[in-house]
C-alpha cells in the first residue's frame, strides 16, 4: 500500500474549513460561559479581559483541531505500518494521550499543595473524580460488554447505604466497609444479571431502569432500616491510621503532627482517597480488558451470536460484566457516603444514571481517557452554569446535542485494540520469495 507524498489543495482547504468551524463554535460556546460571574471582582478580571480569553480559547481550539486533522488523518487514512506495530497505534493523538495521562496524574497529586487549592476547588475535584470512577464502572457494562444499563445508580446506592448502615449500627470503619460495599454491590449486580440474560437492547434498558427505580423506592419506604426520607446521618468519617481530623483531643491529626487545625485537612485526605481509588479503578479495568474475560466482553458487544458460535459462555460473560461494573459503583457509593456524612434516597434518582450514561456515551464508549474528559466537562459545566439555574439544563442539553453532531462516536472514538496481530517478518519474507506477496 502506497502513501501519497503530498496533499491536494482541496484536502488542505477541507481541513482548514473544519478547524475554522470548530474554532468559531468554541468562541460561540465560550460567550455564555464568560458572561457568568465566576471570578471575584477583586481578582481584576474585567469584561474586556473575558473577551480576550474567549478569543484565546477559540484560537487554541482552532490550532489544536488543525494539528489533529493533519497528524491524525495521515495515520488513519494511509494505515501506516506503525498503526499495528505498536499498542499506542503510533498516531499523534494517541501519543498525546499517552503523555497526557501521567501529566494529569502528576497535576492531580500536587493540586492540594498549590495556592489555587481552596475548599471549593477541592470539593469540585472530588466530585469530578467520583463521576470518573462511576463512568469507568459503567463503561465496563456499556462500553466493553455492550449491555445498555439505565439503572446503574442502584449499585451506587447499594454501596452508599451498605457503608451507612454498617458504620452507624455496628461501628465498622471505612476501610473495612469499603471492600464490603463493593462485594455487596457486585452481589446485586449478579442478581440483576440473571433475569436479563436473554434480553438485549431496548428490553434490557427497560428492565435495568425498573431495577434502579425499585432500589430507590425500597430505600424510600423501608423506614425501619433506611430511615426513608429522613436519611441516615452521622456516618463515620475515615481516619488517618487512627488519627481523627478533629479540632480538640489528644488523638487528632493536627495535634500529632504539630499543625494548626484546618478543615482542609479532612478534605485533602478525602481527595487523596478518591484519587487512589480512581487510579486503581483505571489500572484494574485496563488489565481486565486485556484478559480473556475482557476480550469476551468486546466480542459479545460486537456480535453475541458469533460469540456463542465460538464457544464463549455468554452467561458468565454478562454476569461478570454486571458484577464488576456494580462493584466499582458500590465502592464509589461508599466513598460518597463518607464524603457527605449522610445518605438519602433523593441522591440516587434516575437523573444520576442518565448523567453517568451521558458521560460514557459523550466520552466514547470503551475509551478510558474519553470518559475522564467527559466527566470533567460535564461536571465542571454543571458548576459553571449553577447561577443560571432555570436555563442550566437547557444550555447543557444543547451543548450535548452539538457534541454528538460534531463527534457522533464520542470525544475519543478511537479505542486502542486489546490485542494486536503482528505478522512475522520471516513468514512475510518467504511469501514474497515464493511470489505470493
Amino acid at each position: 500500500m502506497t502513501v501519497e507524498a503530498g496533499r491536494s489543495d482541496s484536502e488542505i482547504g477541507a481541513h482548514f474549513k473544519d478547524a475554522l468551524i470548530t474554532g468559531v463554535l468554541a468562541f460561540a460556546l465560550s460567550i455564555p460561559l464568560l458572561s457568568i460571574r465566576t471570578v471575584q471582582k477583586t481578582e481584576g478580571l474585567q469584561l474586556e479581559d473575558r473577551w480576550w480569553l474567549a478569543a484565546l480559547a477559540a484560537g487554541s481550539v482552532f490550532v489544536g483541531r488543525l494539528v489533529i486533522n493533519f497528524v491524525w488523518s495521515d495515520r488513519v487514512k494511509t494505515r501506516l505500518p506503525s498503526f499495528t506495530d505498536s499498542p499506542a497505534l503510533g498516531s499523534g493523538a494517541v501519543k498525546l494521550f499517552k503523555w497526557a495521562g501521567p501529566a494529569l496524574l502528576l497535576f492531580a497529586i500536587i493540586l492540594p499543595m498549590t495556592p489555587m487549592a481552596n475548599r471549593y476547588i477541592l470539593d469540585l475535584t472530588i466530585l469530578v473524580l467520583t463521576y470518573i470512577m462511576l463512568g469507568w464502572g459503567l463503561n465496563v457494562v456499556v462500553g466493553l460488554a455492550g449491555l445498555l444499563d439505565l439503572g446503574y445508580v442502584a449499585f451506587y446506592a447499594v454501596g452508599a447505604y451498605s457503608y451507612a448502615l454498617l458504620g452507624t449500627h455496628f461501628g465498622w470503619s471505612f476501610w473495612i466497609c469499603l471492600p464490603l460495599a463493593g462485594i455487596l454491590a457486585a452481589f446485586w449486580g449478579i442478581i440483576l444479571g440473571f433475569p436479563v440474560l436473554r434480553l438485549r437492547g431496548d428490553y434490557l434498558a427497560i428492565v435495568t431502569l425498573a431495577f434502579g427505580e425499585i432500589i430507590r423506592i425500597v430505600l424510600l419506604n423501608w423506614v425501619s432500616l433506611t430511615n426513608g426520607p429522613d436519611r441516615i446521618s452521622r456516618i463515620p468519617r475515615p481516619s488517618f491510621f487512627g488519627l481523627e481530623f478533629g479540632r480538640f483531643g489528644d488523638n487528632t491529626f493536627a495535634g500529632f503532627f504539630g499543625l494548626e487545625y484546618s478543615s482542609l485537612h479532612r478534605i485533602i485526605f478525602l481527595y487523596y482517597i478518591i484519587l487512589c481509588l480512581v487510579v486503581l479503578t483505571n489500572a484494574f479495568t485496563v488489565r481486565l480488558r486485556r484478559l480473556p474475560v475482557g476480550r469476551a466482553w468486546e466480542a459479545m458487544r460486537e456480535d453475541e451470536i458469533a460469540c456463542r458460535a465460538l464457544g464463549i459462555n455468554t452467561t458468565n460473560t454478562k454476569l461478570t460484566a454486571f458484577a464488576i461494573g456494580a462493584m466499582i459503583g458500590g465502592i464509589a457509593g461508599s466513598f460518597f457516603a463518607t464524603r457527605q456524612g449522610f445518605v438519602s434516597p433523593e441522591s440516587f434518582t434516575f437523573i444520576e444514571s442518565a448523567i453517568i450514561l451521558a458521560i460514557v456515551v459523550l466520552g466514547g464508549m470503551g475509551s478510558q481517557i474519553g470518559v475522564a474528559i467527559a466527566a470533567i466537562v460535564m461536571m465542571g459545566g454543571f458548576e459553571i452554569f449553577r447561577e443560571l439555574e432555570q436555563f442550566r439544563m437547557l444550555i447543557f442539553g444543547l451543548a450535548m446535542v452539538v457534541i454528538m453532531i460534531w463527534r457522533p462516536r464520542g470525544l475519543v472514538a478511537n479505542r486502542v485494540p486489546s490485542i494486536f496481530y503482528k505478522e512475522s517478518k520471516a513468514i512475510s519474507g518467504s511469501l514474497v520469495k515464493e511470489g505470493h506477496g
